[in-house]
């Protein structure tokens, strides 16, 4: 980050998880405690790419406060919202995804929220069952600490889903924003026609993901249900954002007979309720273009992310170095603190 920048970002994607299960043990029950030790379950590896991958990064993903905060040394952000993806690689039985989401978030909350004023939390919550997942959503909400709701982008069933209504309902209640992040659990396709063959391929599917959840969202009536209601993709790119509203506008207008309750265009709905993180930004060679990409997508969409400790290159600060001082502000906290608003402040 170039050094005339302002210090005090707000980072929308910091990546955390527990170094084992010994950290989530104390934190899950009885019962819950003696199946994992009878079963020797381990958490899955923190962070969502395989060890070895240019992507991965040198520096692990930080596992306590002092950790985290060596990391944050660089930018010296006003407030970082973590991302733990540790939940994505529970297996499918319901009833243990929701005691791990409930051993996650104390950890969290114990070990890094309290120990640190900078920190904000991500709420995880397993998909597996809404109604649990809305039950670890009311008592968390009230904690200002906590700024969102975390969720993989992969998906059972499509986010716009009614299924998942109640738990939207439940975050806009406490002001929490729903936060799509890449990955989700192993086994679930990647694509809408199976399942990958490459790391190459599952990697780059996480884009294609995200625009067919925020087709879900519009089209499923999410938005115009509830005007509180915000929305994050972290770590999916944003610069199909264009293309897609062009093509998503120009389609409604032939068949919004079929979904009624989208009366406005789609992207009216987007560019009100959705953000999207700066990392990783897929930008065009040429460095004139990479201005009129974010004025497509329009500045005021995008939120700053570091996404430590994983590794995209230059990409977000080859974003920054095209753009003029009033977006390079916007993006580097004024958007977060006015989307988030009192939980960044």
């Amino acid at each position: 980050m170039p050094a005339e920048l302002p210090r005090e970002v707000v980072d929308c994607d910091v990546h955390c998880a527990p170094g084992s299960m010994d950290a989530l043990l104390p934190r899950l029950g009885d019962y819950w405690r003696d199946y994992v030790e009878d079963s020797t379950a381990r958490l899955p590896p923190s962070g969502a790419y395989p060890p070895g991958a240019r992507t991965s990064g040198a520096e692990p993903v930080p596992q306590d406060q002092a950790e985290l905060a060596a990391a944050l040394e660089r930018t010296a952000p006003r407030r970082a919202l973590l991302s733990c993806l540790t939940l994505d690689g529970v297996h499918r039985n319901p009833h243990y995804a929701a005691a791990m989401a409930r051993g996650l978030n104390d950890w969290m909350r114990e070990e890094l929220l309290d120990r640190d004023e900078r920190l904000r939390g991500s709420i995880a919550v397993s998909t597996l069952d809404i109604v649990t997942a809305v039950e670890e959503v009311e008592p968390l909400g009230d904690d200002p600490r906590f700024a969102q709701v975390l969720l993989p982008v992969r998906s059972d069933v499509p986010y716009g889903n009614r299924l998942y209504h109640p738990l939207y309902e439940a975050a806009a209640r406490h002001g929490l924003r729903i936060a799509l992040h890449a990955w989700g659990r192993p086994g679930a396709a990647p694509t809408t026609t199976g399942l990958t063959t490459t790391y190459l391929e599952d990697y780059a599917s996480n884009s294609h993901i995200a625009q067919f959840q925020l087709l879900s969202l519009v089209t499923e009536g999410v938005f115009g249900k509830d005007p509180d209601l915000g929305v994050v993709f972290a770590e999916c790119g944003f610069a199909w954002l264009p293309a897609l509203l062009w093509r998503f506008d120009k389609d409604w207008k032939g068949v919004w007979r079929e979904v009624p309750w989208v009366k406005e265009r789609p992207s009216e709905y987007v560019r009100r309720h959705v953000r999207l993180t700066t990392e990783p930004a897929h930008l065009p060679r040429v460095r004139e273009q990479v201005a009129q990409v974010v004025e497509a997508v329009g500045p005021e969409m995008l939120l700053y992310a570091s996404d430590h400790p994983h590794d995209h290159g230059d990409s977000g600060g080859a974003l920054l170095r095209e753009l003029g001082t009033a977006d390079v502000e916007a993006i580097l906290r004024g958007n977060a603190m006015a989307f988030y608003g009192q939980s960044v402040s």
